[in-house]
């Protein structure tokens, strides 16, 4: 995976093997997310992604805080994505429990299968 991120021409491949590298072999810190957060921004100017910015709010969710990454958030509006309502769902749980559910619950019924609607009633669940 180090060898991966070598060369000369960066590309979005590169930044991506960075960013599993970062996953794979760093602790759970706000360092660990300060340096993912950067690498999302690398790789939103190298390849713009809807998917790319879900990932780079929630670094920015785990590096900063949950009210910031709200503000980044709202302004993506991805209303057919169930990866963002449930991203919604995670920066309102410490803040309004009352949206954090109505976003799962909207995660969860945007879900294309089981699995991941009952990971998202999990979720519920325990607010």
């Amino acid at each position: 995976m180090n060898q991966s991120a070598d060369g000369d021409q960066l590309t979005s491949y590169h930044i991506e093997a960075k960013i599993a590298q970062c996953h794979c072999t760093k602790a759970d810190t706000a360092e660990k997310w300060g340096e993912i957060l950067q690498l999302y921004d690398r790789l939103l100017l190298v390849n713009y992604s809807p998917g790319a910015v879900l990932n780079r709010t929630f670094a920015l969710y785990k590096a900063k805080g949950a009210k910031m990454a709200l503000v980044e958030a709202k302004k993506l509006n991805l209303s057919d994505n169930h990866f963002y309502f449930a991203l919604l769902g995670e920066l309102y749980k410490d803040i309004d429990r009352q949206k954090a559910i109505a976003n799962f619950q909207r995660a969860q019924a945007l879900a294309k299968n089981a699995q991941e609607q009952e990971t998202i009633q999990r979720k519920i669940d325990m607010l």
